[in-house]
């Protein structure tokens, strides 16, 4: 993992929320994963469901498990940044676990659709870095999805209707990456990552730390 500069360190950031969305199979997953294991300070929203846990999955790991009533009840009271329904099941981001992460310095990685990337930017703007991945071309994505060998060619084609619609809402995200070589989208993300911690409007104690400076000089 790579730790931050000792002058970053004197500074107090606020976090932020960041955002990757991609059709299925453009290598989104994959790059989460690198920048978990890669990045200090940054962690994985864990969204809470309403469906019942799946074999292997763990409450608070993969989900949070949580009943109808109190679903609704979150929602009620403006605790979750996004949600959705998705066949009989619901599915949000809970507020307040990422709003203590940002106010404690931690950035938050979102894997979440345009629709939930919309929610969140009408609630939190300020906050937010969004990135969509696209693949290199459609045959590319077509070839990636069958290479999966999980899918039937019904399933596969419902995928690629499904991805031309979510790339059609690109121009709505702060940054885009063609994922055409793995290890370079991985760098492009942590280099976005990295010059967005040093925004001046994150950096809540720098006004401090100048002024601090500015003492010792006088």
């Amino acid at each position: 993992m790579s730790a931050p500069s000792s002058a970053s360190a004197l500074i107090p950031r606020r976090g932020m929320m960041l955002v990757l969305s991609s059709p299925s199979g453009a290598g989104k997953t994959t790059i989460s994963r690198a920048l978990l294991a890669e990045e200090d300070g940054l962690e994985m929203s864990v969204s809470v469901t309403t469906r019942p846990p799946r074999p292997g999955e763990r409450d608070g790991e993969h989900y949070h498990f949580i009943d109808v009533a109190r679903y609704m009840a979150l929602t009620k009271d403006d605790g979750l940044l996004e949600h959705a329904r998705v066949f009989e099941n619901y599915y949000g981001t809970p507020r307040a676990p990422v709003e203590a992460a940002l106010a404690m310095g931690r950035d938050v990685l979102f894997d979440i659709d345009w629709q939930g990337t919309q929610q969140v930017a009408e609630k939190a703007r300020a906050d937010l870095v969004s990135i969509f991945i696209l693949p290199p071309s459609v045959g590319e994505l077509e070839r990636r999805l069958k290479g999966r060998a999980q899918d039937s060619d019904a399933v596969v084609a419902a995928r690629m209707a499904k991805a031309m619609d979510e790339i059609s809402h690109y121009f709505e995200y702060d940054y885009i990456i063609v994922n055409d070589d793995l290890d370079r989208s991985i760098a492009d993300v942590r280099a976005i990552l990295r010059a967005e911690r040093l925004k001046r409007a994150r950096r809540i104690g720098l006004a401090g730390f100048v002024n601090r400076m500015r003492g010792a000089e006088e």
